[in-house]
Parts: C-alpha cells; sequence; structure tokens
C-alpha cells in the first residue's frame, strides 16, 4: 500500500492531521460520513522485512479492542483486513497524555493521588471485561475530565481468547521500565501484573525517578526479581509514609503480597488514613529476596521464584489441536486432506479449540527473502492464506488462533510449538517419498517420532495410506 497522508482515503475514513506516536504505529485524526463524532485511525507499521512481532500485536488489539467498552477505553470504531490495508478506528479521546505530564515529577502528593485513582479505577474496569493490560505505561495513559483512559492492547492478554503472543514466545513482553516480574519469567495471564506497573509509575510521579531504571536486557530487567528499589522517601524524603507504603505494595516480587485487586489499591488511595504503615521495613532475608535469588538462578520453577502457589503451565480448559499445512506453494490437495481431517477431529472434540500453524522457512546460509515478486510481506501473504485455508471450518474467534513460525526446520518448529503450549494432538502431511526426503528425513517423521503428544499424519489417496495415526 502507499503511504497515508493526510487527504488520503482508507476504507471511507479519511486521514487528518497526523498525531504523535511510537514507532509500531502511525496515528492519524480522521473522519467518516458513516461514524459521528472525532476519530483516530492506528495505522500499524507492517514494512516488508520488519519485526514481526508488529503483525502478531495488530491482531492481538484487533480481537481484544473490539470486546471492550466504557468510559476508560476509546470506543472501537472498525477494523482493516490484513489482505489489504490493516488499521483500528477508534474513537478520538480529548485529554493530556500521562507521558507528558509526568516530565513535571515529581508531582505533587495530591495529584500523585488523584492520577493514581483515576488509573486504578481504569484498571479496575479493565480487568471486570477478563482483559490484563500487561504494557501499562505513561505513553498508555490519557487523563482526562472523566478519569483516565487505556490505550494500546497489542500486548494484552484476553482470559477467554487465544494468546497469540504468548503461544508463540516465552520472552518478556512489555516495556523494561514498567514489566512486572512474573512477566520477565513469560507469564502473561495474572492481573497483578498491571498493579506493580502502577505502582512504577505511581513511584515516577512521586520521586521524578523510574523504580527499576530503564534496563535494556533481560538479565537486567530479572534484577527486579530479587533487588527492590530505593524506598520512596529515601528518594523523596517529603513523600507521605502512606504513599511510600502503598507503593511498596504494588512493587512485592511476591503476588501474594502485592494488592489482590485494582479496586483496593483505589479504595486505599481514596482512604490513606488508613492505610497500615509498617515501622519496620522488612530486610531482604525477612522478604525472603535471598531465597528468590538462589531460586532464580538454580533455574527452578517460576511459581517458587515469584513465591506463588506452583499450577499448570496452562490451566485446565479444553484440549488444543494443532494442525501444521504447508502453504508455501498455495493450497494443494494435500492441505484439502488436511483440512478435512482437521474437521473431523473437532467434530469429534467439540470443547476443544484448534491451533493453525504454517513455517515460513529461513535459510541457514545466504539472505532469507522476505517479500515475494510484488514487493509484499511474505509473512503477511501467508497469514492470510492460512486464514483462508481454515476458513471452511467456521469456527469462532475464541477457538481457533493463527501462526506463521519463521524456521529452518518445519518438523523443530512444530515440536517446539506443541511443547510450548501443551497440544495435545497434532494433525499433519506428508508427502509422496523422494530419494532426498528419504536421505533426509521427512517432516513427519521426525514429529511422530519426537511429538509428546498423539500424531495424525495425512496423505492424498493414492499415494500410500489415506491416514496414519500415532
Amino acid at each position: 500500500m502507499e503511504r497515508p497522508q493526510t487527504g488520503s482515503v482508507i476504507d471511507g475514513f479519511t486521514l487528518g492531521e497526523r498525531l504523535k506516536a511510537g514507532g509500531m504505529a502511525t496515528l492519524w485524526r480522521a473522519t467518516h460520513p458513516d461514524h459521528a463524532g472525532p476519530l483516530v485511525l492506528k495505522i500499524p507499521v507492517l514494512d516488508p522485512g520488519a519485526d514481526v512481532s508488529a503483525i502478531v500485536g495488530y491482531e492481538t488489539e484487533v480481537l481484544i479492542h473490539k470486546r471492550l467498552s466504557g468510559p476508560h477505553l476509546p470506543r472501537f470504531v472498525a477494523s482493516g483486513d490484513l489482505a489489504r490495508i490493516p488499521f483500528i478506528a477508534m474513537g478520538f479521546v480529548a485529554g493530556t497524555s500521562l507521558a507528558d505530564h509526568i516530565k513535571l515529577a515529581p508531582l505533587p502528593f495530591a495529584e500523585v493521588q488523584g492520577i493514581g485513582i483515576a488509573i486504578a479505577t481504569a484498571i479496575a474496569d479493565l480487568h471486570r471485561q477478563n482483559v490484563v493490560h500487561l504494557d501499562l505505561k505513561p505513553e498508555n495513559v490519557i487523563l482526562t475530565d472523566k478519569g483516565a483512559v487505556l490505550l494500546d492492547f497489542g500486548l494484552a492478554r484476553h482470559a477467554e481468547l487465544p494468546d497469540l503472543l504468548g503461544e508463540e514466545s516465552r520472552e518478556p513482553m512489555g516495556t523494561a521500565a514498567y514489566i512486572a516480574p512474573e512477566q520477565v519469567l513469560g507469564e502473561r495471564s495474572d492481573p497483578a501484573s498491571d498493579l506493580f506497573a502502577l505502582g512504577c509509575i505511581l513511584y515516577q510521579m512521586a520521586s521524578g525517578e523510574e523504580p527499576f531504571g530503564r534496563p535494556k536486557t533481560v538479565p537486567g530487567m530479572k534484577r527486579r526479581l530479587y533487588h527492590a528499589p530505593k524506598p520512596l522517601r529515601a528518594v523523596n524524603e517529603q513523600a507521605p509514609a502512606w504513599l511510600e507504603a502503598i507503593i511498596s505494595r504494588c512493587l512485592e516480587v511476591d503476588r501474594g503480597r502485592r494488592y489482590a485487586d485494582a479496586g483496593k489499591l483505589a479504595f486505599d488511595l481514596r482512604h490513606p488514613e488508613q492505610v497500615t504503615v509498617s515501622r519496620k521495613r522488612r530486610t531482604a532475608q525477612e522478604r525472603g529476596l535471598g531465597k528468590r535469588l538462589v531460586d532464580l538462578f538454580q533455574k527452578r520453577d517460576e511459581a517458587e521464584v515469584t513465591g506463588t502457589p506452583t499450577v499448570a503451565r496452562r490451566k485446565a480448559g479444553p484440549s488444543i489441536v494443532l494442525t501444521a499445512v504447508d502453504l508455501s506453494e498455495g493450497p494443494d490437495a494435500l492441505a484439502a486432506v488436511i483440512l478435512a481431517e482437521t474437521s473431523r477431529l473437532l467434530a469429534a472434540r467439540p470443547d476443544s479449540s484448534l491451533a493453525c500453524l504454517t513455517v515460513l522457512r529461513t535459510e541457514i546460509i545466504g539472505e532469507t527473502k522476505t517479500v515475494d515478486a510484488e514487493g509484499r510481506s511474505l509473512y503477511i501473504g501467508r497469514l492470510v492464506a492460512l486464514k483462508d485455508w481454515a476458513r471452511p471450518l467456521h469456527l469462532p474467534e475464541d477457538r481457533v488462533s493463527y501462526h506463521v513460525i519463521e524456521a529452518v526446520s518445519p518438523a523443530d518448529a512444530i515440536l517446539r510449538y506443541a511443547e510450548h503450549n501443551d497440544i495435545d494432538h497434532i494433525v499433519l502431511g506428508a508427502r509422496s517419498s523422494s530419494p532426498l526426503r528419504r536421505h533426509l528425513g521427512s517432516v513427519s517423521t521426525k514429529v511422530v517420532a519426537e511429538a509428546l503428544c498423539s500424531v495424525s499424519v495425512v496423505r492424498v489417496k493414492g499415494r500410500g495410506n489415506d491416514r496414519e495415526q500415532d
């Protein structure tokens, strides 16, 4: 697509002034004859060769944002087709960005209190809608006359939808200055993570400093698991003890010691006289930080590191079927057979969900192509093709997810995904034998040999058995 500019028309939305935004998307004032009120169009930067996380983040934001409502969230209007022009249209939020206002920190404590109440109230509203934001920071908060509005759901997690980001990676996802300890370890489901981020924001508003700085590496972010920030009043001696106590509770590594919910945090901010202020700060030993440090370096279970009860990696719920299909040459007879087998399995397991996966091969030696002959992103093209392939299954959005994995070895990519997500059953195809395939070994042979779950291998009739089960 051509670069958007003032005056461009996208699906009936006419672009106006370009607004300030980050590097992952551009923001534009917009109008549309069928939608009243001032609007904003968010257009993700999806240049060929760019970080594919921007594409997954866009998909995530569309899935989640259109399900949200209320005064603390931008009104969702429409979204664009990834195959043509991706965008998110939303209502314009008039107010002040907290990122601009926080530059004046340290702020008056009454103002810190008021802003904290507004953000906590907005977080509580979001959590009631089964969403954890997971990227709360000043840039994602707008202060209005009626409270706080939360922006940007590209890293968010909806409890009732597939977690596109979490299914593909366990790398830390969030902004280094505000990311919670459990997020650093790959946990993406706990509402307490948003309260940790709010604690960081409160600390910054009251002191003018970020409690953990801005580490640029994962080891730097992991320091917050065992290294507490300076007490608020050691940085700003004018800070009231009750505010220090609230912030300290937000920043607890042990989620059991953090606030149980955003509503309780808002209550304490409204009623500081009821906040219990400890006369003596707990030492590192009393806080269990020493033990957590040992646990961290021994690479013990994440639950032990963060002081929470051990839980299964995937909560009890529907089983997951993984279907891997090769669409490198487009849909073919084998892809159709795989689709039929997937449909049969899902009909037999009506409570199961489906993960559709295709592998975009990368080169060990030489440059990997990222665009097709017409200059279009291969990743986006493959993702669109995967969705088109699965469309005849007629699955609702909360029952299916789509993943394009970049890898040298398709078999290894399938096995890694299956293990990471506790897959219950894998469906994939096997092509006709050839001297090269016999010499190197086929994808299906390796998956069958190494998978930790049951596997269905299908073939086109007339080229071997119709279906093999392992």
